[in-house]
Order: structure tokens, then sequence, then C-alpha cells
């Protein structure tokens, strides 16, 4: 709920099926989802670049980087982490209407938030990914040192050690990246937006 009363919505000139016409594909929102060291980025990058390859517009919104600017002011408590997803929901929303896909890598660990990002958007252009792995596995993987550090107490709040992780319901795609090639991941994402016709 917006605290400022004297504003008024001004609609756009160019509207986002202009956009979508003029660029000769749709756009939507491929909100990545899972466990720190899931493969997320990984994935969400490789998505990026598929389709910034095949000349289609494109951006990604990671987690870590968002912290670094937008959101250098949040911590990593619960309200902070529902204020981190809010956020970049309105941006990927501003994304999707400007005609690009964008793929947003953030673990974003509460159901609620993620609900409430997708009720943001029209009808088929929230595309909820969960990258599940087992969290030994993302342990084992550890490229940043997070785990260990959470299990040493250094870090607190960390989600799957003493933060919880609230798995979707019902996600669009679901990608065991213990058990598929990133290659296969982006194949299967890639049949998705067909699938949708968004490319």
């Amino acid at each position: 709920m917006s605290k400022a009363t004297n504003i008024t919505w001004h609609d756009a000139a160019v509207t986002k099926n202009d956009r979508r016409a003029s660029n000769g594909h749709g756009s939507c929102v491929l909100w990545f989802t899972g466990l720190s060291g899931s493969g997320k980025s990984t994935i969400a990058n490789a998505v990026s670049s598929k389709l910034f390859q095949q000349g289609i517009n494109e951006y990604v919104l990671d987690g870590d980087n968002i912290r670094h600017g937008l959101n250098q002011d949040l911590g990593f408590s619960d309200d902070d982490r529902t204020e981190n997803i809010r956020r970049i929901g309105e941006v990927a929303k501003l994304f999707v209407d400007s005609g690009k896909i964008v793929t947003t890598a953030f673990i974003s660990p509460f159901r609620t938030d993620r609900d409430h990002i997708r009720s943001l958007f029209e009808e088929g252009e929230f595309i909820e990914v969960f990258v599940e792995c087992p969290i030994e596995t993302c342990e084992v993987r550890d490229p940043k040192q997070l785990y260990a550090k959470a299990r040493r107490g250094e870090i607190k709040d960390f989600t799957g050690i003493d933060s919880p992780y609230e798995r979707p319901q019902h996600p669009e795609i679901i990608i065991q990246s213990h058990l598929l090639s990133v290659d296969e991941a982006v194949q299967k994402i890639f049949s998705k937006l067909r699938e949708r016709f968004i490319i």
C-alpha cells in the first residue's frame, strides 16, 4: 500500500502489446526459486544467453547483484526478505511491461511472497521455476561457502539451516538440478516458453 496520496497513474502511449508486436515475441517472468547452491543463477543465465543468441529481448535479475544496489539497505530477517522479493517483483513487472523475458534468480523462500508476486502479473506472464536440489548436494557445491559459515554460526537466518524454505505447491516448471544438466534444464524451460507461445 502506497504511503503517498498525491499521485496519479498515467497510461503509457506505447503499450505492452505494442512492444511485444514490435519485438516479435511475448514477455514474461521466469521466477527461479530454490535453495542456495541449487543452480538458479547458473540456469537463469544460461536461459538468458540462449534467448539473447536468438535475438529475443531478455534480462537477468540476480539476487546477489540486486543486493549490491537496489536492495543494499536490506538484511536477511523475514521482513527484509519479504521486502526484497516485493521490490524485485515490481521491477520484474516493469521488465515484462517493456516486452522482455526477465529471469529472476532468488531463493524467495516464502510461499506467500511468491504468491503475491504472481498476483502482480496477468495470466500466463508468471512462470515459477522450482530448482529442486537436495540440501546435501547444495552443501557439497556451496560455491560461496555459505552453508559452512551458517553451520559455524557465522551467518544467521540462512535458508535451509535456521530459516525455512517453503517449497512451491504448483510451480509451472520443476528442474531437478542434481539430475539434469544445465543444457537439459534450458531445453525444458524453452519448451514451456514455446508451449505458451511466448517465443
